[in-house]
């Protein structure tokens, strides 16, 4: 059976928010507490050549971060802490087949390989913004299905208030999961009305093709409001519960790294500030826009003082 296209491809350019371009530069990081899981967003056709500009851009006009980069640069904690080594460490990671499971509390939990997954649930693409909590950014293709698709196919019960994510555990396949500096495996986590919104993706591709290991084939979390390590890779369990999880980087920093995570230049990171970012492939820096630019989902925190709900 073909894969199920909603005919219409992208998300209207009303719809969301940011700015501007790429081209391609080097960076200088802070090690430091380590930061793992996700930094990437959406998909379209036609795709252009690896390392090739993109004509590609986001409804604020942004044109789409190359290929190469995309893939070239990650953050992939599982595979090494160095971002240009994941492409090369994850070369022979085995995605397929893969299952994730879904349960907790709903009514009709699951067990669905990703290729059964990409069947039954309409595919769509967007491009989505990227902002990495290193104060890096990109503008990215994905494909994928919404999660909150997903959600109502296993109806959650009215106890389930959070969604905890867990990425596999494989340290055979990941080096990195060998250093036991990290409380492998990775989590994460959403409120369900977060993991409901129209923006919410689970991601499946990248740049018209499967999702390549070091991006986090073949499933998972893409959350174009808050900082990439909320974007979860390689999902294996998906679990509707009440009570808030603790996220990876909670458990590793709580002070650093708070549940919510939202893109905000007013709340710096204890050890830098968020005021502004660079984007991968330009020169120079920008302004970083609160919810990366995503204004819609503001009233997901209505009444919530942000610089305390980090």
């Amino acid at each position: 059976m073909a894969e199920k296209r909603k005919p219409d491809v992208i998300t209207p350019q009303e719809l969301y928010q940011s700015r501007r371009k790429f081209l391609k530069t080097s960076l200088t990081y802070s090690s430091a507490a380590a930061l793992l899981a996700a930094c990437q967003p959406a998909t379209l056709t036609p795709t252009p050549p690896a390392g090739t500009p993109s004509s590609m851009s986001d409804e604020l006009g942004n044109p789409t971060t190359s290929e190469e980069d995309i893939t070239g640069f990650t953050n992939y904690y599982e595979f090494s802490s160095n971002k240009k080594q994941p492409t090369e460490l994850a070369a022979d990671f085995v995605t397929q087949p893969w299952t994730v499971q879904i349960g907790g509390l709903v009514k009709k939990p699951q067990e669905i390989l990703v290729s059964d997954l990409k069947q039954q649930f309409n595919l769509i693409d967007r491009i989505y913004r990227m902002r990495c909590v290193e104060a890096w950014s990109m503008v990215i293709p994905w494909s994928g299905i919404l999660l909150k698709d997903l959600l109502d196919a296993v109806q959650p019960t009215t106890a389930a208030k959070y969604i905890r994510f867990e990425g596999t555990f494989d340290p055979d396949q990941m080096p990195g999961q060998n250093y036991s500096t990290y409380p492998w495996p990775y989590v994460e986590g959403l409120r369900l009305d977060e993991a409901m919104h129209d923006l919410t993706l689970l991601a499946t591709g990248i740049y018209g093709k499967d999702l390549a290991p070091q991006n986090g084939a073949p499933i998972r979390l893409v959350v174009p409001w808050k900082y990439g390590f909320k974007s979860i890779k390689a999902i294996k369990k998906i679990d509707l519960v009440e009570e808030m999880p603790t996220s990876f980087w909670m458990a590793l920093s709580s002070r650093e790294y708070g549940f919510y995570a939202n893109v905000n230049p007013n709340v710096p990171h204890p050890r830098w500030s968020q005021a502004s970012e660079q984007r991968i492939g330009e020169t120079g820096r920008r302004d970083t826009l609160l919810f990366n630019g995503y204004d819609e989902v503001a009233n997901l925190y209505t009444g919530m003082d942000l610089s305390v709900d980090f």
